[in-house]
């Protein structure tokens, strides 16, 4: 199987390709936009900000490229961000991908329960509704590094509970993403890439 994990000015690239490795696939890190479109499978990391980032994509041509592919498309934190239609972080459009809005969590007042931002450990994903979950990861917890959210809207694929409800991981035809990463959540995050490399 043909894997690419796509090369841009955003973290947390080599974590992904470190996840791979140990579930026994071998995966190419590059920028190139033939080789992207001819992959089976293409993952979208990163760890960043948003509208540097979207500068530098649409810079390079790669945000024409990700919106073009038709082979299943895994976008994790960042990733997921930049596939919806605009940020708040910078104030920026994104790919539209899916027509969902990045907003900032804002904390509750009074803040009781001493909830802190960016949200960062371990919480729960449920109501799961895409091939990139089997029925027994219900419930389960992953790991999570954000500051900004995507609200529940259409694509929602799976939620999660901090400060309010919100989509956890999105789906639109070949197009997947989770705000999690499936490559620090231990076993549970090993199922779901698996599950989306067997798609």
């Amino acid at each position: 199987m043909n894997i690419i994990i796509i090369k841009y000015n955003a973290g947390n690239i080599r974590s992904v390709d470190n996840a791979l490795h140990r579930l026994g696939y071998e995966a190419e890190i590059t920028a190139d936009p033939e080789k992207i479109s001819k992959a089976d499978k293409v993952i979208f990391p990163g760890v960043g900000e948003a509208s540097s980032t979207m500068s530098y994509l649409r810079e390079t041509g790669l945000d024409n490229v990700v919106r073009g592919l038709k082979q299943p498309v895994l976008g994790i934190c960042l990733g997921m961000q930049l596939m919806c239609s605009y940020s708040e972080e910078g104030q920026v459009d994104c790919l539209n991908i899916f027509d969902e809005k990045v907003r900032k969590f804002q904390l509750p007042e009074p803040n009781l329960q001493n909830i802190k931002i960016p949200h960062m450990g371990w919480n729960k994903i449920y109501d799961l509704k895409s091939d990139l979950f089997d029925p027994s990861l219900e419930g389960e917890f992953v790991y999570f590094v954000h500051s900004f959210y995507v609200a529940q809207g259409p694509d929602v694929a799976a939620t999660t509970d901090y400060i309010l409800p919100y989509s956890s991981a999105l789906q639109k035809d070949n197009f997947f993403a989770t705000q999690f990463h499936p490559e620090k959540s231990g076993p549970v995050g090993e199922r779901i890439l698996t599950n989306f490399l067997k798609l």
